[in-house]
């Protein structure tokens, strides 16, 4: 099956909450951008996010941390095309060192899963 990813480091501006907390609302848009991906190389059309069957935050993402979106279409039907998603952290700012101090983590620490739904209407399907 299909599959895409994104890396990309939070900046101040996603940061939403006390702390440069981002909201996890961000990790759902990065899986909106990999779903779109995966619709054009499946379909060669962007298509339509549906639904999300489930979301899990497993961990917080503060601005300065660099998060690798995932996705891999998993069932495809005549229009619907069923994935999952998953975002890593992978580096990490240490202003503990410095202010421009990061560390690459061993292990990603994976900060949210969900699982959902996009459509590509019948008439905009070109492969």
């Amino acid at each position: 099956m299909e599959k895409a990813m994104i890396r990309l480091r939070m900046s101040t501006q996603d940061a939403h909450y006390g702390g440069n907390l981002v909201d996890g609302a961000r990790m759902l848009a990065l899986f909106g951008d990999v779903a779109t991906e995966l619709l054009i190389r499946h379909d060669g059309d962007e298509g339509l996010f549906v639904a999300y069957d489930k979301v899990e935050f497993t961990a917080p993402v503060y601005a300065g941390d660099y998060i690798e979106a995932v996705g891999e279409i998993v069932k495809v039907g005549n229009t619907s095309r069923k994935m999952v998603f998953e975002a890593r952290k992978v580096i990490v700012p240490r202003k503990d060192i410095s202010d421009s101090a990061c560390d690459l983590l061993e292990e990603p620490i994976v900060v949210c899963r969900a699982e959902g739904t996009c459509v590509v209407p019948k008439d905009k399907i070109r492969k």
